[in-house]
This record gives structure tokens, C-alpha cells and sequence, in this order.
């Protein structure tokens, strides 16, 4: 791929407050960046791909994973598939850098195939510098953007030292597309004069927060105590929010924190239902997430829809039950920019990624729109949002460089998923706890 690319003649949602949608356009890419977009632009001896039939747009940004626990997708919580499933914490004990770097690059590459150009990787499984190491060599090698939120584990039973780790992982070689953030633990867990203490360090050291609130009925009142310290701000992203109270919500509104919904994971983990109408009555944009594939899909078109289709079904609900005053119905325009725009500045990249315009970086996605599953296409963000899945990618950029070309990886999968599948082993028998993965014995 040369230093300038042209994606012509593709329908180009650009989804930014600058630059407008088009039927059809160009887009220019210059290096790592988009450089133009438009109509008829002159190629200046751009390689030329041909856009033809297909729609031009941001990547898709996930804006919480626990890429690590990819060893295990699509397993399952106790209970569910017949299966002796497990705490997070019977397993991710055993893990050794080898197994972290191997989960967190097939659940990177994964995200990659899926059209997710950026992700944030809550990697709650950091033991010491060797295991921070080896997921930051993963996100290197991914080639994705992602930001490491380093967090300390469910399971551990001393609280690590917060100032050391961040700073060594400030010091740590990351490249230019890995940013660093704070995964702090849930303040309901711990002393609030310790999290004041700890948040304080991060905002020291320049680190946005991240945090999970509202997983569990019983945090009701931890997100005003912490407006009510001063805590909250717009370099703080509140994950999940499911279990809060009204005025909560209103205080996130009033500090400019963000929020990120995961809505395949906390539905299927029983976290309750997403927080989304109450976000929506605030004009809060969150941002979208997988979260833990053991129990979501690995994509975010799963993540849109899940979104609409709860919204529309208390929406319609409320209409049944013969109530008044019901909220308008979200529309495709909002929720796609959950999945790109809302979730870039959730994610503390939203000077850098999340839509196409120029100067901001080229994360690029393009989708193809002569598929059977969308074709003929009516709507182009509707065909995106109700429509296309993984199958409907064709290519992803990300800083510029093609990742996938013509909907097959640019990696060395078959390496990745040769160390996926040798960690998934080792693993497994070191935690005793898990069935045979691939076991059809309950089918």
C-alpha cells in the first residue's frame, strides 16, 4: 500500500460535525490520515481502490472488552449450555503472559475482522510487569488502536500499588497507536478516600478513568457520593450503569463523564437492563462494548441492535399498557454513532478517531452494499444498523494501513490461533474447573 490511498466512489458517511454524508464521494487517506473527502477527487498518484457498491465509513470503536477472557468465548455463565462454567476468577488465576498475550491478540484480531478499528482493553489480569508486557505486545502486534486500561483483577487479594504500576506502564514502550488509561476498580468496593486518592494519581499522571458502576442492584448511591466529592468529570468513563438511581444519571449529565453500555453482556449476566432510555432523557451519547465474549458477541453491529431493539421494545411496551408520555423511538443515527463518534470520546480518542474527517486519523471501514443481506439498500445507515453483519466487510484501515483486504485478515492467523488454542489447554488444566472445550455431550 503506498503513503496515499483513494477510496472512491463509495456512498461515505463521514458521521462528523464538519464534513456531511455523501451518496457517493471520495475519500482521501495521506500517510496516517485522512487528508480529503469529497467528490471526484483527483487520485495524485494515490493507489486507487474502487469503493463501487459499498459504503465508506469510521470504524467501529469498542469502547470495553476484557480481551483476555477470549480464550473462552461463547462458553457461557453457570447455568447456561449444560456447561461447568466458571468464575472468571477460577481461570484467569492460572493464566501465565504467554496465555494473556496469546487471548488478548486472537481477541484483537477478531475485533479487527469485525470491523472494530479501535478498542479499549480492560485488562483486569495484570500480576506484574511481565503480564502487562505481554498484552501490550499483543495490542502491538494487533496493529489495532486500543487503549490498555490497566486494572487489578476480581480475585487478588491485596490491593496493588496503583502509583507503581501506572507509572511503570507510562515508562513502558507502547507505540504510537496504544494509549494508556486508569481501570480503576469499582468504588463500590472500595474505601472512597482511597479512590480519591488513587483517581488524584491518575489525573497526575494524565490518565482518562475508567471504571465499572452499576453492575449490581445494590450500587445505588455510589455514583452521587462520588459527584459529591468532586470526582466525576469529562476524563472519566463510567462502564455499564444498569443499576442506577435518577439522580444519579443526572449528575453524570452535569459532569461530563461518559458512559459505555454493553448491552449483550449485561442482559445475558444479569445485570439488569441497559440504562439507555435513561441516558436517552439526559442527551447522554454513550459509547457501545462487547465487553466478555464468553457470554456477547464479538461485534458491534450485535451491540447496535441490541440497543434499538430494548429501546423499541419499552418504547412499545409503554404503548401497550395504555401509558402516556412515551419517548420517541431511537433512530439508526443515533446508534451509530454510539458506535463510533460517542464511543471515540468515550474512550478519550475523540480528537483522534470516529469519524472521517481530515486531519483525524484514517480508521476506515468499508462495507460491502450489493450483499444479499442488504441488498437493495433503501437506507444506507439503516442497512448498517438493522441489516449487515461481519460478512458485509471488505476493508479496514486503521492509521492508514489495510488491515483487511477484500474481507480477509492481513495477519498471521493461523500463528494466532495455534497460541489461542495451546493457552486455552494449558489453561484449562491448570484451573481443573472447566469442561472439555468443544464438548457436544449435552447437545
Amino acid at each position: 500500500m503506498t503513503g496515499k490511498v483513494l477510496i472512491r466512489g463509495g456512498c461515505v458517511l463521514t458521521l462528523g460535525r464538519r464534513t456531511p454524508n455523501y451518496t457517493e464521494a471520495d475519500v482521501l487517506v495521506d500517510g496516517d490520515r485522512i487528508a480529503e473527502v469529497g467528490e471526484r477527487l483527483r487520485a495524485r498518484g494515490a493507489e486507487v481502490i474502487d469503493a463501487t457498491d459499498t459504503i465508506v465509513m469510521p470504524g467501529f470503536v469498542d469502547s470495553h472488552r476484557h480481551a483476555w477472557k477470549s480464550l473462552f468465548r461463547n462458553l457461557g455463565v453457570p447455568g447456561q449450555n449444560g456447561a461447568n462454567i466458571v468464575a472468571s476468577a477460577d481461570f484467569g488465576r492460572h493464566y501465565q503472559p504467554e496465555d494473556v498475550y496469546a487471548a488478548t491478540l486472537i481477541g484483537l484480531l477478531g475485533a479487527l475482522e469485525a470491523g472494530i478499528t479501535t478498542v479499549v482493553d480492560w485488562a483486569d489480569i495484570q500480576f506484574d510487569d511481565t503480564y502487562t508486557e505481554a498484552a501490550l505486545q499483543a495490542h502491538a502486534d494487533s496493529g489495532l488502536r486500543t487503549v490498555l486500561a490497566r486494572a487489578v483483577p476480581s480475585w487478588a487479594q491485596d490491593h496493588f500499588d496503583v502509583g507503581y504500576g501506572l507509572r511503570r506502564l507510562i515508562e513502558a514502550q507502547v507505540g504510537p497507536s496504544v494509549t494508556i488509561a486508569y481501570g480503576a476498580e469499582d468504588p463500590t468496593m472500595r474505601d472512597l478516600d482511597v479512590v480519591a486518592e488513587e483517581w488524584a494519581l491518575a489525573r497526575e499522571l494524565g490518565l482518562r478513568i475508567h471504571t465499572h458502576v452499576g453492575s449490581e442492584n445494590t450500587d445505588k448511591g455510589v455514583v452521587s457520593s462520588l459527584a459529591e466529592r468532586g470526582l466525576l468529570g469529562d476524563d472519566v468513563t463510567l462502564v455499564h450503569c444498569s443499576n442506577l438511581g435518577d439522580g444519579e444519571f443526572d449528575a453524570i449529565s452535569s459532569s461530563g463523564a461518559s458512559v459505555v453500555s454493553t448491552p449483550s453482556s449485561e442482559m445475558a449476566t444479569g445485570r439488569g437492563s441497559p440504562s439507555i432510555q435513561q441516558l436517552i432523557d439526559r442527551n447522554i451519547r454513550p459509547g457501545l462494548g462487547v465487553d466478555d465474549e464468553r457470554v456477547s458477541p464479538g461485534d458491534i453491529f450485535a451491540q447496535m441492535r441490541a440497543t434499538i431493539s430494548l429501546q423499541h421494545a419499552t418504547h412499545f411496551d409503554l404503548k401497550l399498557a395504555g401509558k402516556g408520555g412515551l419517548p420517541s423511538l431511537l433512530k439508526t443515527r443515533d446508534v451509530i454513532r454510539y458506535a463510533t463518534t460517542d464511543g471515540s470520546r468515550a474512550s478519550g480518542l475523540g480528537d483522534v478517531t470516529g469519524s472521517l474527517e481530515p486531519g483525524k486519523q484514517a480508521d476506515i471501514i468499508v462495507l460491502r452494499a450489493d450483499s444479499p443481506n442488504i441488498a437493495p439498500v433503501n437506507d444506507p445507515i439503516g442497512a448498517i444498523v438493522w441489516g449487515m453483519d461481519t460478512s458485509n466487510l471488505d476493508w479496514v484501515f486503521v492509521g492508514g494501513k489495510a488491515l483487511l483486504r477484500d474481507g480477509a485478515l492481513d495477519a498471521d492467523v493461523d500463528r494466532a490461533r495455534s497460541l489461542a488454542s495451546d493457552a486455552q489447554t494449558r489453561v484449562t488444566a491448570a484451573s481443573g474447573l472447566l469442561v472439555e472445550p468443544g464438548s457436544v455431550e449435552s447437545a
